[in-house]
């Protein structure tokens, strides 16, 4: 008899308890199969480990394993047993590795085919324990490999750029056992869904990859074919193809559908969007660059959309609740207190020979009426060939030429055709002043590349659309308003106070009270608060090496992922 219980029907409630045999039968005869007295996949568990432990033949199935001593310590402590033998677990972590497409990850990194394949074959009565201790093998390597991707980002940017400085650190943990822990809870998929960045700038371009996915296996967008400049009020046969794009872009509603050749206000509405979207002047007129920047394949879009999220994966884990962040690629320096955007500007930054560095520091000072030292750089590019053929241009900069204990020296008694490099005995400096290239403030950082925030007298420059115009530092709109919120002392620190000391002409350093991290960034795609997604353009060719990145195969980067124990994570 299988039940006694008074409050069911017999014949019922057998019938369940029956049903839920059935239904558990292939995993109880399965974990038998795995796990019985013989051994079996145990041993070839182990006999497949101390296979790819040589590093002349890290292959199992023809796949590499990324991590064989990591591997070889988790199964180790569980003497060899086999650890994916719950059906459901397994197909968590299977389902995890299709779910990673989304996040513009290539599921092959994580052995997907080969994975699905083994799924039939190791319930097969024809299954080997060989056949079964490979896909345990490969499952383990396969969880490593995601996990390590979501939580690190998959491109090493260390490796293509030298300043870069974000390769970030996680506190020393028992990977081994936490991998444990997620297969007996069955929450393998939970888990490896909570390692991905949760900041809205991640969200919304995962969002945005899967709608342009959508419209390219539609069949992409229509071309604008190029021509004069389509402007409001004009009638042109180019203006359908326009406005057939505007609605594939999402920047017109589709109620306005239409064949009508005349340039109407809700096109010239959309156009505006479109090119606010793209960093572009928005005059409505679409011009040379505008139908440019409609003419990118979509293909190109998808690429910037999984290149800036796993910019995400590598920049939007454990950030500070306040910093400071410019994005370079988008000419824009923001503060920021949570997910909140308290402030943003214009910014200029560096040219695309004079690059401003991409890295992390923190605001530690600024400094009010500050000299302008020349740096070595221009110096050898600017300053000397001018001086070469004419001593006064020094002079006519506004700069004066110091020696070595600081005393004035007249730029007509150097000859300067006898320096080659910028690093010569003698100091360029400018005077505080409203002429000074540093404007009225600067914000010092540590860094070895002798950039910073400041202040710039060539505000006319912030109208341009690419505002590439600085030597490497980063050129602020409203540098003040920025001091005042890195002071955060509206007693002494507010405008009266500021234009005071502005006043005085007198250099005046001020520390701050609490440092305030900085993030150089770059990001070439983004979801602005009204849910517009935005793309620059690739202006220091990042994109295109974070993308054969993306595309490599799968590698380990150099810098450690975890702290030594005892030492802080960063």
């Amino acid at each position: 008899m299988l039940t006694t219980d008074p409050g069911c029907d017999r014949w019922l409630c057998n019938l369940r308890i029956v049903a839920a045999v059935l239904l558990w039968m292939p995993v109880l005869l399965h974990a038998q199969a795995v796990s019985g007295p013989s051994g079996g996949v145990a041993a070839a568990i182990e006999a497949e480990l101390n296979a790819v432990m040589n590093p002349e033949n890290p292959l199992i199935q023809g796949e590499r394993i990324a991590w064989p001593e990591r591997i070889h310590e988790f199964y180790t402590r569980r003497s060899f047993r086999p650890a994916w033998i719950n059906p459901v677990v397994a197909q968590q972590l299977r389902k995890a590795i299709a779910d990673s497409y989304a996040d513009g990850l290539d599921p092959a990194d994580y052995h997907a085919a080969v994975l699905t394949d083994l799924a039939v074959k190791t319930t097969a009565p024809a299954a080997t324990d060989v056949l079964r201790a490979q896909n345990d093998i490969l499952m383990t390597d396969a969880v490593l490999r995601l996990a390590y991707h979501l939580s690190f980002g998959k491109v090493d940017a260390e490796s293509f750029d030298a300043q870069w400085n974000y390769g970030r650190v996680m506190a020393n943990r028992d990977v081994s056992q936490e991998i444990e822990d997620a297969i007996a809870s069955q929450s393998v998929y939970q888990r490896i869904e909570a390692l991905k960045p949760t900041h809205s700038l991640y969200v919304g371009l995962k969002g945005e990859l899967a709608q342009y996915r959508a419209v390219a296996a539609a069949g992409g967008w229509p071309a604008v074919v190029s021509g004069p400049a389509l402007k409001p009020g004009a009638n042109d046969p180019r203006i359908a193809a326009l406005r057939a794009r505007m609605i594939a872009g999402r920047d017109l509603d589709s109620q306005y559908a239409s064949e009508s050749t005349q340039y109407d206000a809700p096109l010239e509405a959309a156009v505006k969007q479109f090119q606010q979207r793209m960093g572009l002047a928005a005059d409505g007129v679409a011009g040379a660059a505008t139908v440019a920047e409609l003419n990118v394949p979509i293909a190109d879009r998808i690429r910037q959309l999984r290149v800036n999220l796993d910019r995400g994966r590598v920049l939007l884990q454990d950030l500070p609740n306040e910093f400071v962040v410019v994005n370079i690629a988008g000419f824009t320096i923001y503060f920021v207190r949570g997910e909140d955007v308290v402030w943003e500007s214009r910014v200029q930054v560096g040219k695309t020979y004079r690059r401003t560095p991409i890295f992390r520091s923190q605001l530690s000072y600024l400094v009010w009426n500050p000299t302008w030292t020349v740096p070595p750089g221009i110096i050898k590019g600017d300053i000397l060939p001018a001086a070469r053929r004419d001593p006064a241009s020094i002079t006519r900069r506004g700069l004066k030429v110091l020696d070595s204990a600081g005393r004035e020296v007249d730029p007509a008694s150097v000859d300067w055709s006898k320096y080659n490099s910028g690093y010569i005995p003698y100091t360029l400096r400018q005077d505080p002043g409203p002429a000074n290239a540093l404007g009225r403030v600067k914000f010092m950082f540590p860094n070895p590349y002798m950039v910073y925030l400041h202040d710039t007298p060539s505000q006319g420059l912030f109208d341009a659309a690419d505002r590439t115009f600085s030597s490497g530092c980063v050129r602020v709109e409203r540098p003040l308003e920025l001091a005042k919120l890195l002071l955060a002392e509206p007693d002494k620190w507010n405008d009266t106070g500021i234009a005071e000391v502005i006043a005085t002409h007198q250099t005046q350093n001020v520390t701050l009270k609490n440092k305030v991290p900085l993030l150089l960034a770059y990001w070439t795609a983004w979801v602005d608060p009204q849910g517009r997604v935005n793309f620059r353009r690739d202006i220091y060719g990042q994109d295109a090496k974070w993308a054969a990145g993306l595309n490599a195969p799968f590698k380990i980067r150099s810098r450690p992922l975890f702290a030594p124990p005892g030492e802080a994570a960063s």
